[in-house]
């Protein structure tokens, strides 16, 4: 292990923080995506002779991803096994959670964190208050519904956030500047709630007709 012991020591120090270059649906806040946390890691790595290798084993549930570093004198290091559920058994359910688990898993593995915007955020101008106001009317009201209700199907939505938040400003749903997770109580967010996969599909529908 003393070779990629000491590979991975100087590859660390050419480590970048993971940019975070994609939109949270939920704070409209920006954050780092798998290509973001690889591109962060990957030429430190490969500069010293490491290779990176994210491997999948068998899972029921979900997906189980274990990240590795493959040094040319031919040791070998495992950061262990991630497993995350899938929130639905078909192709996309198991997409985002490979998706998810490659990410965070690399994260782990390599020792970073995404790039802190806590310095940013705070010389922003202030929300006003009637933006709050706005943002509570939004939320999720009825007694029986989860607060959190977006985040058992944002996974499903995955890289379709963007569309359906096109699809549901086109239909009035929403104002222009909002998210899909938005979505005021109406037939709208019961159809998203209730089968997010056919909310999809019509949002496929609208896109095909464009």
């Amino acid at each position: 292990m003393k070779n990629i012991a000491s590979a991975l020591v100087k590859a660390q120090k050419a480590f970048g923080p993971a940019l975070k270059t994609s939109t949270n649906p939920h704070f409209r806040s920006r954050y780092a995506d798998l290509s973001a946390c690889v591109e962060a890691v990957i030429t430190g790595l490969n500069d010293n002779g490491i290779a990176l290798i994210q491997q999948t084993h068998d899972s029921e549930s979900g997906v189980c991803v274990e990240t590795l570093f493959m040094h040319e004198s031919g040791e070998s290091l495992s950061a262990g096994k991630l497993h995350v559920p899938a929130t639905k058994q078909d192709a996309q359910g198991y997409g985002s959670a490979l998706t998810y688990a490659r990410r965070y898993s690399l994260m782990a593995a390599c020792g970073i964190a995404p790039e802190d915007d806590d310095g940013n955020a705070a010389s922003r101008p202030s929300v006003p208050q009637a933006r709050t106001t706005v943002t509570k009317v939004l939320s999720p009201a009825t007694p029986k519904e989860d607060p959190s209700w977006y985040k058992k199907i944002e996974s499903i939505i995955g890289d379709k956030a963007e569309s359906a938040t096109k699809y549901l400003i086109s239909k009035g749903e929403i104002k222009d500047g909002h998210w899909w997770h938005d979505l005021n109580a109406g037939k709208y967010r019961d159809n998203l709630i209730v089968s997010p996969e056919k909310f999809l599909a019509a949002v496929a529908k609208w896109e095909a007709s464009k």
